[in-house]
């Protein structure tokens, strides 16, 4: 089969330090290669993939850099795909939408329902799905179009299984510095259950102000953050980790490091918000706190969770193998028009 695969035009593939779906993709299409398959790969000019790569001629934002990166996706054509898999855009699809050719467009955040109309509209009948990283996502796109959920994952050769740590483990924070990834929340709640906290990950611009009064101020021997990590750091810094904190403030729509926690054997203890609840099976390889009373409660039992049962959810549900199958039958599905597409 011949498959396209795209990404969006600002990071390359694989990333350096932040860039979760990007590792995604990257492992996607090796992946595809490997089973055989004829890959293009569509992103980032530094991207470094063993596959075709057709680079995007910016990475900047704006009306100008989208058309122009509309027009870099037209290209495919010359390809002549026999699939196109988009983690990008939904509109970088235009130039296809009437064509004959599968399409599947992947949804790693919140979709935006309008568009997705106007495109199932648009696109010849039967050659549009969608698919979104948990049921969280898929279920918002299902009343306008066939939608699945393919959850995110991780390459299980990056991540190393710890069976076990030492009973003063830190806990660990890991992703961007801004409130509605409750770092604030994981401080408060390592203070009052008197834990060490390693914070990992980047500051935003726009949340330096968030960082410098709700963190750093309680930065020190107990709390310490230490930046962004790449996969080498981030496996050591998760596999040493009692739990890794989830507090989040928002709907996540998966939140790719749960899955590399529980890939090192490390328990998640989250707030139930968007896709933590498919992720988190609580007792099994976490909690689920319903408030700071009980994140503080289950952050003094995460102990009694087992890290093999933790390590086995990722395996089961999150592998780079068990995503790369995934997508390979809807694509298959589609290839072959058995999939019941509505338009």
């Amino acid at each position: 089969m011949r498959i396209a695969i795209t990404a969006d035009p600002y990071i390359p593939v694989p990333p350096i330090n932040y860039g979760g779906i990007e590792r995604i993709i990257h492992f996607l299409v090796e992946g595809l290669a490997q089973h055989g398959h004829e890959v293009i790969l569509v992103a980032h000019k530094d991207s470094k993939v063993s596959v075709a790569h057709l680079p995007y001629t910016t990475s900047a934002a704006g009306t100008v850099a989208q058309f122009k990166n509309i027009y870099t996706l037209s290209r495919l054509k010359k390809w002549k795909p026999d699939v196109i898999h988009s983690f990008s855009r939904l509109a970088y699809l235009l130039p296809f939408l009437k064509s004959g050719i599968p399409k599947l467009m992947s949804y790693q955040r919140e979709p935006t329902l309008t568009q997705i109309q106007k495109a199932v509209k648009i696109a010849r009948k039967g050659t549009l799905a969608f698919t979104g990283c948990s049921n969280y996502i898929a279920n918002q796109i299902s009343p306008y179009a066939k939608a699945f959920t393919v959850y995110n994952g991780v390459d299980l050769q990056i991540y190393d299984y710890s069976p076990s740590v030492p009973t003063d483990a830190p806990l660990v924070f890991l992703g961007r510095i801004e409130p509605i990834k409750g770092t604030h929340t994981a401080v408060k709640a390592a203070l009052a259950t008197h834990k060490n906290l390693i914070i990992a990950g980047n500051i935003p611009p726009a949340h330096q102000n968030y960082f410098n009064e709700m963190v750093k101020p309680y930065l020190g021997s107990q709390i310490s953050y230490i930046g962004p990590v790449n996969d080498h750091e981030k496996n050591e810094l998760l596999g040493a980790a009692g739990a890794f904190l989830m507090p989040i403030a928002w709907n996540e729509p998966f939140g790719i490091v749960m899955a590399e926690a529980l890939a090192c054997g490390t328990p998640v203890i989250g707030y139930p918000r968007g896709a933590v609840n498919e992720v988190v099976k609580h007792g099994v390889n976490g909690y689920i706190a319903n408030g700071f009373e009980e994140l503080c409660q289950y952050i003094n039992q995460w102990d009694r969770l087992s890290r093999a049962a933790a390590r086995e959810s990722a395996v089961e549900n999150y592998s780079s193998d068990k995503i790369i199958s995934d997508y390979l039958k809807i694509y298959q599905m589609l290839q072959d028009k058995t999939i019941p597409l509505f338009q």
